[in-house]
């Protein structure tokens, strides 16, 4: 019974510390330029992760920048307001202190929902956490 009431209360923690680390991204901003629009940190356990996008989430443009550990970046795929998705096929090593290429949005800038990416841990670095930053592009192409 002990050890069924141990596992109930990790697995309890485990959930609530996920939701907590995928909370979503609030843009307030609408200037043109570069915004972070999300951030988590990768656990290297589920290898899958994803940023929700709230507010002023009109975008051309994305990329990932990678801090505290190097992580291989798989692929993404964008949801759009609009309902329809986008996905890229990146198969890149990011280094510590690195960035992705940037990935542009089909159709333009358009609205995000959220993005969900995938990416595997290398094998040198299993027991560091990367934070991973999405960045945004904003042009405002539509407001000249």
């Amino acid at each position: 019974m002990k050890k069924l009431k141990m596992i109930i209360l990790l697995a309890t923690a485990g959930i609530f510390g996920e939701l907590a680390a995928q909370q979503p991204a609030v843009m307030i901003s609408d200037k043109t330029g570069w915004h972070r629009i999300g951030e988590t940190t990768v656990d290297f356990k589920k290898e899958t992760d994803e940023i929700v996008v709230l507010g002023a989430d009109r975008f051309a443009s994305i990329k990932f920048t990678v801090l505290d550990a190097p992580i291989n970046l798989i692929s993404m795929e964008i949801f759009y307001e609009s309902g329809g998705t986008q996905t890229v096929n990146i198969n890149m090593h990011i280094k510590l202190k690195g960035e992705s290429r940037t990935i542009d949005l089909n159709g333009g800038e358009r609205n995000l929902k959220k993005i969900v990416f995938v990416y595997k841990t290398l094998s040198s670095h299993t027991e560091q956490k990367a934070h991973v930053e999405v960045w945004g592009l904003k042009t405002n192409t539509d407001k000249r």
